[in-house]
């Protein structure tokens, strides 16, 4: 009915709303039986359908049918107090309620010695029982509490949440949440996580968010592990989204599977196992254009969390490790989700946003060098599963790896498959200089990791031939120039620092014949954005080494390393011992600084996190409402 009812004739009716909301509250307030659960699903279903309605003035129209505009701050100040101490301890202090939903006083007498096992057991059973309905009213509460701060997020009503802190009352729902036996459902953890994002990103850039001072101050290891727990789970389930549309993984060699493809089926062990349907490409891609899923919007709290909190930060990189039931662990299932996001980037802007915010936190924790080190070490090790749905693909990797290097993978990943003529400059900004400070890391602590290194320095010269290809398009686009110095400075560290991080001297030497054999690219590319103009850059030193062997290879030497590939004048071999004669005359002269990088500053950001702050309210009202 509500949705029905246009907006004029709701106004009209704003005798009879104002009524239905104050008793709603009044219910929240002096419980009585299931009273009070009763108000939190009739209050649900009135502030969704009120909030998504379109206002002339939002704020004014919107008081106008909750309780005028003389009786709004004690009306809807009891209604926010009524709803911290719901999601804080759900039914109050001396109030208990049976499975049945009759009220009744709380018996606090101790049971007497000579009690018998049943009455125990009863008075058990009915503690659990209580237990539960606690919970289910802190559940109820925390979605009303979401429902209301994503319809009312650009009006002046959020200020009330503001005012009254609910923090502490999230924080203890958390924590009575965990707790329960049946805490498998991870949405009792991450919905009030959520709650907090929303009311921590609300007009923080203008003016001082006491939720975001909570956040900085935050120390409850506990509640933090129980967090970290349901986003990993949390993003496991977005990215299973991501494979119920198209698996990725090619299947290893089993019994069954041989078996099921010889029409054996139903002999292999456990049986025929139901097969995943399989869309064409017009089907897969409308698919994954709406994805990921709203439960997404609790990557927005993720990462004020890590931007705020050091012991979150350390927690999400180091904690809980792959469990005994083979569950990944919470910041395995962060990079794999991210994997797949940024192969599906260009699909919707939605998808972008996220991307952006994922990547940011990954820049958050690498700049951290306590976890840049914890990143790159052994101790780190644990299965990734990476998006394998668009090629090209990167190698395969099924064990334990140093979590730096599937980050790398994640990265190197989203260079190649989002190069278009309207680059998100942005997106590629952070994937090139999160690799820059992985690498910067590894140079200056002298990390050596086994990777696929012949694979990341093709794909950043791969994205320099493109930028060259296409600068016609790319030139004005903003903050085109620092994609272009964190390219050539990445690439220059490596040829002037390679032997401190580069596992044996074929990678090193396998970077030098890729620069030469892109030598002439390197020189257009240089002219053509102007790069010899700026001191921000390290493009002399690409342009110098392919010049040096240039020399040593004769007049025309990039074409003849090239030649190796098509029967030209030289063998591989024969580049290749050219390249280690060159090391004894070739002087590289590297810019100072080509390690370090400018610290994240969150006010850089902040036209983009005001447009994530604003899908993820609209992803929380999908979410609620459905």
């Amino acid at each position: 009915m509500l949705d029905e009812t246009p907006v004029g004739d709701l106004l009209h009716l704003s005798t009879q709303t104002r009524q239905l909301f104050i008793k709603a509250v009044q219910a929240l307030r002096r419980p009585y039986g299931v009273g009070d659960l009763h108000a939190l699903d009739t209050l649900s279903t009135f502030m969704i359908c009120v909030l998504a309605k379109r206002y002339t003035n939002p704020s004014s129209d919107i008081i106008e049918v909750l309780a005028g505009l003389d009786q709004i701050d004690t009306v809807f100040g009891d209604f926010v107090a009524a709803l911290e101490g719901l999601i804080r301890n759900g039914r109050g202090p001396g109030v208990e309620c049976c499975p049945h939903g009759v009220g009744h006083a709380q018996d606090k007498r101790q049971p007497a010695d000579g009690q018998e096992p049943q009455q125990q057991q009863q008075q058990q059973s009915k503690g659990k029982s209580n237990c539960t309905y606690t919970a289910d009213l802190q559940k109820r509460a925390v979605e009303l509490a979401l429902a209301v701060s994503s319809g009312a997020y650009q009006t002046s009503l959020l200020t009330y949440f503001i005012q009254r802190d609910l923090f502490p009352a999230i924080i203890s729902c958390i924590q009575s949440q965990s707790s329960l036996e049946t805490s498998g459902d991870e949405t009792r953890i991450t919905r009030p996580f959520m709650l907090l994002g929303l009311l921590a990103n609300y007009n923080k850039f203008e003016f001082q968010n006491p939720y975001q001072m909570r956040l900085n101050d935050f120390v409850n290891e506990r509640v933090i592990k129980d967090i970290v727990k349901g986003v990993g789970k949390t993003c496991q389930k977005l990215r299973d989204q991501y494979i119920d549309v198209q698996e990725d993984l090619p299947e290893g060699w089993t019994l069954a599977n041989t078996l099921n493809k010889i029409g054996l089926g139903a002999i292999a062990p456990g049986g025929k196992p139901s097969p995943k349907p399989v869309y064409d490409a017009d089907t897969a891609k409308r698919m994954f254009a709406e994805l990921p899923g709203e439960e997404a919007a609790v990557l927005l709290a993720t990462y004020d969390f890590s931007h705020a909190n050091k012991l979150f930060s350390l927690e999400l990189v180091t904690g809980a490790p792959r469990s005994e039931k083979g569950e990944d662990s919470p910041f395995a299932n962060f990079i794999s989700l991210t994997s797949y996001l940024l192969q599906h980037a260009h699909l919707s802007q939605r998808t972008t946003l996220y991307c952006h915010l994922n990547l940011m936190v990954f820049r958050l924790l690498i700049e951290d060098p306590v976890l840049c080190k914890r990143m790159c070490s052994d101790e780190s090790k644990v299965p990734v599963r990476l998006c394998r749905q668009r090629s090209p693909y990167l190698p395969l990797v099924r064990s334990e790896r140093v979590i730096a290097t599937a980050v790398m993978d994640t990265m190197i990943d989203a260079i190649n498959h989002n190069l278009r003529r309207r680059l998100d400059v942005g997106l590629y900004t952070l994937c090139v200089g999160i690799l820059l400070r992985i690498i910067s890391y590894m140079s200056r602590s002298r990390t050596r990791l086994q990777y696929h290194w012949a694979d990341l320095f093709r794909s950043l010269l791969s994205l320099i031939r493109f930028l060259t290809t296409y600068a016609s398009d790319l030139k004005g686009l903003s903050h085109i120039n620092t994609l272009l110095d964190h390219v050539v400075n990445l690439l220059a560290l490596g040829l002037s620092a390679g032997e401190t991080f580069l596992p044996t001297p074929a990678a090193y030497d396998d970077l030098f014949y890729k620069v030469v054999e892109t030598g002439e690219v390197l020189v257009k590319f240089r002219d053509t954005y102007g790069l010899a103009n700026r001191a921000s850059n390290s493009i002399d030193t690409l342009v110098s080494v392919s010049v040096h062997y240039k020399e040593m290879l004769g007049t025309d030497g990039s074409k003849a390393v090239k030649g190796k590939r098509t029967g030209g004048q030289l063998t591989s071999l024969q580049v290749a011992e050219v390249i280690k004669q060159g090391y004894e005359t070739l002087s590289i002269q590297a810019k100072e600084g080509l390690d370090s990088w400018e610290k994240y500053r969150e006010a850089d950001e902040r036209t983009l996190l005001k447009k994530m702050g604003r899908q993820a309210v609209g992803d929380v009202g999908a979410l609620i409402s459905g």
